[in-house]
Parts: C-alpha cells; structure tokens; sequence
C-alpha cells in the first residue's frame, strides 16, 4: 500500500473511531504562520504555512488504541513555487496488547542508538518478560526534498532493538539499523546508548555507532556530569565523528578526517536571579588541525518578570578565529503580553575562502512579542535583520497564531 492509500486509511480510521466512540479525546495544535525572508537563489521569498498536530485518545473502552498526526503546508507567495506539502506522520498506536506488545503502524518517526528515519510501515515492540524488552521496525524510508518526497522503489528501513526495563538509574539499549537505496545496501549500523547514576551525584553516559561496510566508528560519545551541589553541575564529554555516507552515494569514494571534540563545562545557579555558566572546547581536525574555543555567559533575573542573557564565545585556531557575543532580554510587561529583542555580534577571519579572507563582521538584531489572546490562543510577531558579508541589510520575520484545542 502507498502512503496515499495508507494515510487515507488511517484518516478515515481516526473518523470513524472518533463518531462512534463517546469516550475520544481529540486534542492538537493549529499553527498558522506568515513568514518573509531573502532566499539566495530565489531572492525575497514571502510564505504562508499551516502546521497541524493532532492526538485522538481513548478511542476504545480500555484507553489502549491512539491514532497521532503532524504534517504541514505551504503556499509561496511571490515566486510561483505554489503549494507544497509534507505529512511528517499519521499513525496508529496500540498500547497493551495481551500486556506484552505494543504496536504502531502508519507512517511514524522511529530512533535506535544506530539510526533514525521516517517510515511508512511499522513498529512492535515486547515487553513485560523480564529486564530486557525489544523491538522491531520496518517499512518504507522517506526522504523529503525541497519541494516534496524524492523517494524511489526499493527504499526500505530495517530496524532492531534490545534494552533493559525496570532499573531506575540505569539505561542500556544496543540496536541495529539498516537501509536500502533501490534494492542496495546503502546503511548497515550497529549502535548502543547508555546512562548510569551513582550516588545521586554523578551521571556517566554514552552513544556509539559503528558503520559495518565501513567497518569504523563514525560517532562516539563519553560523558559525565558531577553534581557536587543542586545549583552546581560539571560536565565533561569526549565525542568523536568520522562521517560515513550511503553506500550509494558518490560521496562513500571521498577520504574525510576523523573530528574529536573535548568539552568541559560548568552551570551553576547562584540564587534565583543569577546564573552563570562557563565552558571550554578542544576541537581536532585531523592532518595537525586544532582549535580551542571558549565560552562564558549568564542570566539575570532583575524583577520577576523581566530576563537577561548575555553570552561570550571566542574560537581560534584551525580554520579563522571568531569572537562573538549574544543579548537577549525578555519581559513579561502584563499577564498576557511578552516582549522581547536581542542581538547577536560576530567578528572572524576564515582561512578557507580566499574571496572571504580577512576581518569580518556579522551582525543579527531581533524584535519580537508574544500575546495570549485567550487560554488555547496565542499570536506572535518576530523581526529580524541580518548584516553580514552577504547582505548589507536582510530583513526577515514570521507571523504566528497558535490555537490549542
């Protein structure tokens, strides 16, 4: 069945079940935006997009069957792309079955510690038998395009997975994760993720994939956060990548260098009205390539409605040098209305681009608000203007109204 059968059934399902059911809970946001920017290639670009999301519960007596929705669409407004949708996903989700499964079918966003993927298909997961539960997953992959799915015949997801249940302060999950491009393998994963706390002070954690036609790791993650205190946290990551692509694609032929990124940072709350926070990163490139990056910020909190962040990042080494700072303020001026504005400073010099070598300068300032016009309805309003090598003066905002029902 393709998407278009399988969404309408799955639509159709969801009315049915909602006219027959007196018990259905239909709940979801209405998000309509306006929204105006320049496009590079298509220059000033003017858009307006509706975004849906919808839950409809307690479809049956038990409370076990649930069918989920997200999607959008947008109309161009001045360069004659006309309307373009997207349906992100329309599913199905059957809780409880014999108190062992649990079963999605329709088109869904699915992650493992090795992969995630929209499918059109399904995905069952058992549970209830012990510390460990697993799942399985599959079906059609879709890819999204500029202007709608470029998917082809043959693109197909397979996914599994094991983790343990029941342990409060451990996680520990190992899945496996494939994909085919026409009929070829174009991704074969393994991955596991993991998270322990100890003594109520210390969390350690992390994620690895290694790409089995590569035969490399090509993301590694090790963390640990200490808490001497409850307004004091210090983290430490080590995270490591070597990009891998689709076996299909023309980019598996090119050599790339492995990343590695040190990080330590620091987050402590003073009292309610001040936080600080502070970090250091080490970056390696590869090939004797390094940079080291800086970072100190806080936020204030002057009255109770009014908030002060203010940020510092300096990097240099590999690559240019950068400095750069943010300022953003928002102010609650009554119980309905928000008010908010900010500006974002960057001065660098990149190595890279010879048209671009030299001192630079970026700068971004921004205006907004925000109104409750009622307790399921909100109206928001966001200006911004882009100073930059680019564009000596690129003005873009958004216009939203959200309604909740």
């Amino acid at each position: 069945m393709g998407v278009k059968g399988l969404s309408s059934m799955l639509l159709l399902l969801s009315l049915l079940t909602v006219s027959t059911a007196w018990s259905a809970e239909i709940h979801g946001r209405s998000s309509t935006q306006l929204l105006w920017f320049d496009d590079f290639n298509d220059g000033r670009q003017v858009e307006l997009a509706e975004y849906l999301r919808l839950s409809i519960t307690n479809i049956d007596k038990a409370g076990k069957f649930s069918v989920y929705g997200y999607g959008r669409g947008t109309q161009d407004l001045n360069n004659g792309e006309g309307l373009n949708g997207r349906l992100y996903y329309l599913y199905g989700d059957y809780r409880g079955l014999f108190d062992k499964l649990d079963l999605k079918l329709g088109r869904q966003f699915i992650t493992l510690s090795a992969g995630t993927a929209i499918i059109d298909g399904g995905q069952v997961d058992l549970k209830n038998i012990g510390p460990v539960a697993f799942s399985v997953l599959g079906g059609r992959d879709v890819v999204f395009g500029v202007s709608g799915e470029i998917g082809h015949e043959g693109d197909y997801i397979l996914g599994m997975a094991a983790y343990l249940t029941g342990l409060r302060k451990t996680d520990l999950d190992v899945s496996w994760f494939r994909k085919w491009d026409a009929g070829d393998v174009a991704r074969d994963i393994v991955g596991a993720s993991f998270k322990q706390y100890l003594f109520d002070r210390l969390k350690f954690y992390g994620n690895t994939r290694y790409d089995l036609t590569s035969e490399v790791f090509n993301e590694v993650l090790a963390g640990v956060k200490y808490f001497p205190t409850a307004n004091f946290v210090l983290t430490g990551e080590w995270f490591q990548s070597h990009p891998t692509f689709d076996t299909t694609s023309i980019f598996s032929v090119f050599a790339v260098n492995r990343f590695q990124e040190g990080v330590f940072r620091a987050d402590y709350t003073i009292n309610e009205k001040v936080a600080v926070n502070a970090g250091y990163s080490r970056h390696d490139y590869g090939d004797d390539g390094t940079a080291d990056v800086y970072e100190v910020g806080c936020t204030l909190r002057p009255t109770n409605t009014l908030m002060v962040s203010l940020a510092y990042d300096r990097r240099e080494g590999y690559g240019g040098k950068q400095d750069g700072g943010t300022f953003d303020a928002t102010w609650d001026a009554t119980r309905e209305l928000q008010l908010a504005g900010g500006l974002t400073v960057d001065a660098y010099n990149r190595e890279f681009f010879t048209s671009t070598t030299g001192d630079q300068i970026a700068q971004k300032y921004w205006l907004g608000c925000k109104y409750r016009l009622a307790r399921n309805m909100t109206a928001s309003l966001r200006l911004e203007d882009d100073v930059n090598n680019t564009y000596d003066n690129s003005v873009q905002g958004r216009f939203i109204f959200n309604y909740d029902f």
